[in-house]
């Protein structure tokens, strides 16, 4: 585990799974139909129960780069803050709407009072974003975000392996000797 101070906030690194995190809420790595897929979404609905799904299909749905939340059901946590990434394509579209995922997925879970929230690393697993390159979109958005007045106390990127880790780690330190690995 790693962590650093950003302003008033903490930012912190695990290897670990999303479901079993002690913070006011998770984000979901989601569809655009907000439903039960692979991977993080799959896991997380699977750990909520089916009563997340059902309040899910009544949202309407999230387009990319969007956010919207839920309560957590079974899971430990408070609310599921669900975010649609990007689909890798490689254009310049994708890291300002992979930016806007974790931007528009805070905004809403401080709108909700939430103090603490934990993060996948989104869209680089089936959506293929690689990992190198999400991690500095992710890291600099967050910085970005806890940079500002906030009542959000602790942000935890809550990686699957150790490589997905060690790429974070490498980010947040090209960020903060200011070299831009892009």
């Amino acid at each position: 585990m790693m962590e650093v101070k950003v302003g008033k906030s903490r930012l912190e690194f695990v290897v670990g799974d999303i479901t079993r995190q002690d913070t006011d809420a998770v984000v979901n790595a989601a569809n655009k139909r907000l439903a039960p897929g692979g991977g993080v979404a799959g896991a997380i609905h699977r750990a909520a129960g089916p009563s997340l799904w059902e309040e899910c299909s009544r949202l309407g749905g999230c387009e990319t780069g969007e956010a919207k939340i839920t309560k957590a059901y079974n899971l430990p946590n408070k609310y599921v803050v669900h975010t649609v990434g990007p689909v890798y394509s490689g254009s310049d579209d994708d890291p300002k709407l992979l930016r806007s995922c974790y931007i528009n997925s805070l905004k809403v879970a401080e709108k909700n009072g939430v103090q603490s929230i934990s993060f996948p690393a989104l869209s680089t697993g089936i959506f293929g974003y690689p990992v190198d390159k999400a991690a500095q979109v992710a890291i600099k958005a967050i910085k970005d975000y806890l940079s500002s007045d906030t009542g959000i106390e602790l942000v935890r990127m809550v990686l699957y392996d150790k490589s997905s880790y060690d790429a974070h780690i490498r980010a947040l330190k090209a960020l903060e000797a200011g070299i831009d690995l892009g």
